[in-house]
C-alpha cells in the first residue's frame, strides 16, 4: 500500500489510466471484430469499408501506447490479405 502522498496520487492515476486504457482497447477491439463478422459473413465490401474504418482508430491506438505497433500492424496485414482472398475467392 502507498504511504507516501505521491505514492497515494500516483496509484489514483495509475488507476484512471488503467481504466480509460481498458476503454480504448475494447474500443479498438470492437472495430476488429466488425471487420472479422463482415469476413466470416462472406462480405468482402462491407469488410473493406470496416477496416477503413477500423485503421485510424488501431493507428492512433499505437500512437497512444495502448497496443505495440507490430500487433496492429500484423493484425491490419492479416485482415487485408483476408479480404483479399474473399474477393478473389
Amino acid at each position: 500500500m502507498a504511504n507516501t502522498p505521491q505514492a497515494k496520487k500516483r496509484a489514483r492515476q495509475n488507476e484512471k489510466n488503467r481504466k480509460h486504457n481498458a476503454s480504448l482497447r475494447s474500443m479498438a477491439r470492437t472495430y476488429i471484430k466488425k471487420v472479422q463478422a463482415n469476413i466470416e459473413a462472406g462480405k468482402p465490401e462491407e469488410a473493406q469499408a470496416a477496416l477503413q474504418k477500423a485503421q485510424p482508430i488501431m493507428d492512433s491506438m499505437v500512437n497512444k501506447g495502448v497496443f505495440a505497433k507490430n500487433k496492429i500492424a500484423r493484425q491490419k496485414s492479416r485482415l487485408s490479405a483476408r479480404i483479399k482472398a474473399l474477393k478473389s475467392a
